[in-house]
């Protein structure tokens, strides 16, 4: 029988502490000099990621679950940091770390913002995924494809049409959707035995290490003028948390170091979820910065 955590829709009450709590927090800044790039960050400035965060396509769900971040900011870390979806070792997942089934985000994960077609860089990770597990157990989960922003479900269609897996209609929002994910899979008795892989670590990775599941975080695929569709707020965001979890400061790497542990999968040191830099170098086009592996 699937395991699936339900949780009650949470009151107006807990929806208006959780922005009172997510809009009060800040970063202490005692050690400024260990910011490099982060810098300094104010109270102010985290008031303005808050607030931008809960106007972005209304995501309620997020609202919510930033109270838990908070206390639990580790929640964000992901288990392992990648470049692009193709440095992933998909074969490594199934056999060592006991998934039998990938959700990827789509925008600047597999595709350009607002695209169909899969991006070159993100092209050998999609095939070697659909390759390992299957087509039926390979999909995508996006906060705007597949959903209600997504009238009769057009753009999830043409997804579907142009890559050639499943777009998993939802109604909430991901860090939430979890039951739609687990009624989607056949295969799949537990939230363990899933992946997640996206760029965002409030939305991607909060979801999957919210569940159990084992995430995989990725750099945006595009950059410049490839990026002109990406919606401005979320790249924003995605900016303000990559630069807290990944610059080397102590408050990132006192995060890194309470990653969640997956219930099967042991680390990077003792079994590597990353293909050897000799399989990557077969195709340029799948280089990329791979960031750090938790």
């Amino acid at each position: 029988k699937k395991t699936v955590a339900v949780s009650s829709k949470p009151s107006s009450f807990v929806v208006r502490i959780s922005i009172l709590w997510s809009v009060g927090w800040s970063i202490p800044t005692r050690k400024p000099t260990q910011l490099k790039r982060f810098k300094q960050v104010t109270s102010t400035q985290w008031m303005y990621v808050s607030v931008i965060l809960m106007v972005q396509s209304l995501n309620t769900k997020a609202i919510v679950t930033l109270a838990s971040v908070m206390r639990r900011p580790y929640l964000a870390s992901p288990h392992l940091a990648v470049g692009t979806v193709s440095e992933v070792n998909y074969t490594a997942l199934r056999d060592e770390a006991g998934i039998r089934a990938v959700i990827f985000d789509k925008d600047n994960t597999l595709s350009a913002p607002y695209e169909t077609v899969v991006h070159p860089k993100a092209d050998q990770g999609l095939r070697n995924a659909m390759e390992v597990f299957g087509p039926s157990n390979v999909a995508i989960l996006s906060n705007s494809a597949g959903t209600k922003d997504d009238p009769g479900y057009e753009d999830a269609k043409k997804i579907e049409e142009a890559m050639g897996i499943a777009v998993i209609r939802h109604d909430e929002k991901k860090p939430g959707g979890l039951k739609e994910v687990m009624d989607h899979f056949d295969d799949v008795d537990d939230a363990s035995q899933l992946c997640m892989v996206g760029d965002r670590l409030l939305t991607d990775i909060v979801f999957g290490n919210l569940h159990g599941m084992l995430t995989v975080h990725c750099l945006p695929l595009c950059s410049g003028e490839e990026n002109k569709k990406d919606n401005k707020i979320a790249s924003s965001i995605r900016t303000t948390e990559n630069l807290v979890l990944y610059s080397n400061w102590w408050g990132g790497n006192a995060i890194r170091k309470k990653t969640i542990p997956h219930a099967v999968w042991k680390g990077e040191s003792q079994c590597s979820l990353v293909l050897p830099v000799d399989i990557l170098a077969k195709d340029p086009s799948q280089s990329g910065d791979a960031g750090a592996s938790s």
